[in-house]
């Protein structure tokens, strides 16, 4: 792979205050991952106004998966050399280090708090391959043959997860689902000129009417899209699951806060908090919600979600346990899970994103979840056992960051965005996989953080 370089050498290649003469700063200094919140609206760069930010400040209270033990996470005692470097531990780094050390890389991931304890827990798992931006949407917005690349390779990567996890036996209650995309009023016309796109693009979708919903799943809604090749999942427990699988492979996971980043010569120096550095051949941004300066989209848009979790109810669950989505910009979401709760999510606000105004919002958002997940299925039990927020990232054509970080040479970008978070995060590590290798794709253009969305 043209770089010789051992396993993992923890010697230290300079000392602490040279590492941080790299950049500029003392020692003791800290770079800020962001110095303001902007606006919400299109175009923002960070959730949140500090540096400070801890996996509270991302989600709040208890869900509905795994309680793990915290993994084993070694502290950093010196600088050191690897090939290339993963900065996050959560979902998306743990999909890009199964990749790279699958490859027979060799991988270092780094986080400065326990792995999945982050966005990953607060993920509902609906791991679909239809994307936030209706085809037809994306379409008028990108032409037939970008929109239907996109939808196609979201649907191969939804593929591709699911035969991930079969391949090699990762435990995580993933069960194989049929998605249903529902009209949110009573006029089916969203979904008609949804559902006669993906016929066009080969897409594996059925169009439902009022009666046929109603008969196949007890749902009154005006109609529906039916498409297969979607999944549910723990996403703890699937996010520990690849980080054994990426142990197993000789990759180290360490405790570590970046808090600067040097891309200018033909390795990455990133400067660690603690005043050591980690100098990787490549590095992958995996970092969630919390973004460092070099990245700087031009689509994000930040905004919080809510989600309740019912007790146990096994006789009171739809026909198939589809997952199910609404055809609207802010929509409602519904699944199960392995031991027969109904989760329900949304309430999306792009105005609530500090934790103490989320946490302030959640009592009146848990009231209309409930409402409206009793409006979408009466027969459900009306008994909460979980109920949680967390902040999260869409951009405005519905489509990931993935791909070279604009102005750094040898760092990327792993950032799947929207409710297909997870599906994108395969995705993102399948194209830097493929791009360490010498690959390329015309979807590193449609997905580059820089991408022009202006239309």
């Amino acid at each position: 792979m043209g770089l010789s370089l051992p396993r993992l050498d923890l010697r230290a290649q300079w000392p602490a205050d040279q590492c941080a003469s790299r950049f500029g700063l003392a020692t003791s200094s800290k770079i800020s991952l962001r110095e303001e919140l902007t606006s919400p609206v299109f175009g923002s760069f960070s959730i949140f106004k500090d540096e400070d930010i801890e996996q509270d400040d991302l989600r709040s209270a208890r869900t509905p998966w795994a309680v793990l033990p915290p993994p084993s996470i070694e502290p950093i005692t010196d600088s050191f050399r690897c090939e290339v470097l993963v900065v996050g531990a959560g979902i998306t780094g743990a999909l890009v280090a199964e990749r790279l050390s699958r490859q027979g890389r060799q991988v270092v991931i780094i986080d400065r708090e326990v792995p999945s304890l982050g966005c990953t827990v607060v993920s509902t798992a609906m791991l679909l391959w239809e994307i936030d931006r209706p085809l037809f949407q994306l379409t008028q917005l990108y032409g037939f043959e970008k929109a239907v690349r996109c939808y196609h390779a979201s649907h191969q990567a939804a593929r591709g997860l699911r035969a991930l996890v079969a391949q090699y036996g990762v435990a995580c209650h993933m069960r194989p689902r049929l998605s249903l995309y529902l009209a949110a009023d009573d006029s089916p016309n969203l979904i008609q000129d949804e559902y006669s796109v993906r016929s066009r693009a080969d897409l594996p979708s059925l169009l439902l009417g009022h009666a046929e919903l109603l008969q196949r799943f007890a749902i009154a809604r005006a109609g529906a899209i039916l498409s297969r090749d979607a999944a549910d999942a723990d996403p703890v427990l699937l996010t520990r699951g690849l980080l054994d699988l990426s142990l197993k492979r000789g990759a180290r996971l360490l405790k570590a806060n970046a808090v600067a980043y040097d891309g200018t010569a033909s390795s990455v120096t990133v400067g660690l908090e603690d005043g050591f550095s980690i100098e990787a051949r490549h590095v992958v941004l995996a970092t969630g919600y919390v973004m460092p300066d070099i990245v700087r989209p031009t689509a994000q848009q930040p905004a919080s979600s809510w989600a309740i979790a019912t007790a146990p109810q096994a006789d009171n669950l739809w026909p198939g346990q589809a997952l199910i989505w609404e055809a609207t910009q802010n929509y409602q979401y519904a699944r199960t899970t392995f031991d027969g709760r109904i989760i329900f999510g949304g309430e999306d606000d792009h105005g609530l994103i500090q934790p103490d105004a989320r946490d302030a919002a959640t009592p009146t958002k848990v009231r209309v979840l409930k409402e409206r997940l009793t409006a979408l299925w009466p027969r459900t039990s009306s008994h909460v056992a979980f109920a949680w927020s967390g902040a999260f990232d869409t951009t405005r054509d519905g489509l990931p960051l993935i791909g070279a970080v604009p102005g750094s040479k040898n760092i990327f970008a792993a950032f799947g965005y929207g409710g297909n978070g997870i599906t994108f995060s395969l995705l993102a590590a399948e194209l830097i996989g493929s791009l360490l290798s010498g690959g390329s794709s015309p979807l590193l253009d449609d997905f580059a953080i820089d991408r022009d969305v202006s239309g």
